[in-house]
């Protein structure tokens, strides 16, 4: 579109302007900021300086004599200026190309990206108020999804073509608030739990249900749900959600060219008569980097591991291999490759609605590249069989799942690698309040028993005796509630709308009982100081906290291996 003119117009449009804004005007001199003729390069005109003698455009040296030196002095200026005006005009040439370029990729994989709600109901979870940084969680969901014919190909199952998704693959990734260490927990798609009221994004509603699996809570109301039923068990607030199926899992595994993972003696993952069915995965011993429909069968299988804990080990093992390969290939700097990465990524995921741009999802891969594999720990919440229904489902074990949950919500690393003296100070989780509390009789205090789980009943009369415990201590005005609100951690929560006084009320109530201050959270439901004894606090009436320490994961929490066990049945001799 007339490109060479436009640039000899530019060009010498430059020149006057330049003056104005005080550059050096040696850069334009003598013409060589003209369009060349026939609209070749600015200053390559032939015999002038591009030719590098150090004369002026008729060759006889009388441009730098002009200017009141040798032509020697002007030939060292002249290639000094040629450089300075190459380099200018390069630079400029491809900002402008990169910068039309990245604005119209940008735009593509934007307009590319799913998203949905982030939540799809209430799960009495509320986000920490911060003053600096807080711990990042995010719930990874593996759709097993059929509805697309792809996903038919690669999953099977062309009769459940119709059949709402199930979240086979459920992990919460959990970032560290100095960002120096991550874990991964699982909890095996079998697991029945509490599932709550949810609706989905078209509005349709679906009752709460207290003996399901884990994986029924995606066809409930999406992922928001499954990000409530989560919130719901383990009491600790998830920032976000990503959502991968089938075809995703192949593309993210061809992108980087293969994740390595091993296995003990061969395995082949096929039907039998006692388990038809298998995901077919075929490996010889050792270590092999699958990638396409290979990483599938590997996410997939279950009976050649032994049971759901142990697919669950070998999901960990994966997103290892992946994160060492990323680190390895530098994918975050390395331009090409992000690049590659943040085009099977848009393809593959769907996110929750507060990340869903390619910016926001930029960022937070960037609070990820820090932590080392060293800090990275991945766990199974430890589980029984359900006695209902043993041979095929499970139930958490209430002890050791709650001494998780508590690690979690106070940011207690599940690894013992960090070294006090090297990590960045963690900024304060909560603000002092800027008010000072009421005297204690002055105000209201609601008790709530919330000791129940989905495992475990709650304790009988736990309200009446904390709400005891608070008018002993001066809180004349408290009072227990029939009402039961099962939640993991316990709380102080106060009226949204009661700003600074309610909260420094609130803080005052848990200060009394030995609660830290950062139990005090403001609730838009609540119209006084409600304190919800959690079910971490199941009897005593002064709250003792979490006694973990790091890397103080239960018994048969922590599945990190180096090489998968394979069940007797589908060990392969690597021939047939």
């Amino acid at each position: 579109m007339g490109q060479s003119s436009v640039r000899g117009e530019g060009a010498r449009e430059r020149v006057p302007r330049t003056r104005e804004l005080g550059w050096d005007e040696s850069l334009y001199e003598d013409g060589t900021a003209e369009a060349a003729p026939g609209g070749g390069v600015p200053g390559a005109r032939r015999g002038g300086r591009g030719s590098g003698d150090g004369k002026g455009g008729d060759g006889t040296g009388r441009s730098a004599r002009r200017r009141g030196g040798s032509p020697k002095r002007g030939a060292k200026k002249s290639r000094k200026r040629r450089i300075f005006r190459w380099v200018a005009i390069t630079l400029s040439l491809l900002i402008l190309g990169t910068a039309g370029a990245g604005y119209l990729y940008y735009q593509h994989l934007n307009d590319m990206i799913r998203s949905g709600g982030r939540a799809g109901g209430e799960s009495g979870v509320t986000k920490p108020t911060a003053l600096g940084d807080t711990p990042l969680n995010i719930l990874l969901i593996g759709s097993d999804d059929r509805s697309d014919p792809r996903n038919v190909a690669l999953g099977g199952g062309k009769n459940d073509r119709d059949r709402p998704p199930l979240a086979d693959v459920q992990m919460l990734l959990h970032v560290s608030a100095d960002r120096q260490n991550a874990s991964l927990v699982s909890i095996p798609r079998d697991t029945v739990v509490k599932i709550p009221e949810c609706r989905d994004e078209k509005g349709k509603r679906y009752p709460e249900t207290t003996n399901r699996p884990i994986n029924e809570s995606l066809s409930r109301g999406g992922p928001g749900c499954t990000l409530t039923t989560w919130e719901k068990l383990t009491g600790v607030y998830i920032d976000h959600w990503m959502m991968v199926d089938f075809a995703g899992v192949v593309d993210m595994a061809d992108v980087v060219g293969g994740v390595p993972v091993c296995v003990k003696t061969g395995v082949y993952d096929r039907p039998t008569p006692a388990a038809p069915g298998g995901s077919h995965l075929k490996l010889k011993a050792g270590t092999t980097e699958i990638q396409g429909e290979q990483a599938l069968q590997w996410l997939r299988t279950r009976h050649a591991w032994g049971n759901d804990q142990g697919r669950a080990q070998a999901q960990h093992m994966y997103m290892n291999g992946l994160m060492k390969k990323l680190q390895e290939q530098d994918a975050w700097t390395d331009t090409p490759r992000l690049m590659g990465l943040a085009e099977a990524a848009v393809n593959a995921f769907q996110v929750s609605d507060e990340i869903g741009t390619v910016k926001k999802l930029f960022d937070l891969s960037m609070q990820l590249k820090n932590v080392k594999l060293n800090r990275l720990t991945t766990a199974t919440v430890p589980t029984d069989p359900y006695p209902p229904n043993p041979k095929a489902w499970l139930q958490v074990v209430p002890s050791k799942a709650d001494k998780m949950w508590s690690m979690l919500r106070d940011d207690v690393a599940f690894d013992k690698n960090g070294d006090p003296k090297k990590a960045k100070p963690t900024a304060p989780v909560s603000a002092k309040p800027a008010a000072t509390a009421e005297a204690p009789g002055s105000f209201g205090v609601t008790v709530v028993n919330g000791t129940g789980s989905d495992s475990r009943s709650p304790v009988p009369g736990r309200a009446r005796t904390i709400a005891g415990e608070l008018t002993g201590k001066g809180f004349t005005r408290a009072e227990s509630s029939r009402e039961s609100r099962p939640r993991g951690d316990s709380v102080v929560l106060y009226p949204k709308s009661g700003g600074d006084q309610a909260k420094a009320n609130a803080v005052s109530v848990a200060v009394a009982l030995g609660l830290p201050e950062t139990a005090a959270r403001p609730d838009a439901e609540v119209e006084r100081v409600t304190l919800v004894v959690g079910a971490d606090w199941r009897e005593g009436t002064a709250y003792k906290g979490s006694a973990v320490a790091a890397g103080d994961l239960p018994e048969g929490a922590n599945d990190k291996t180096d090489c998968m066990d394979v069940y007797s049945v589908y060990k392969w001799d690597g021939k047939s």
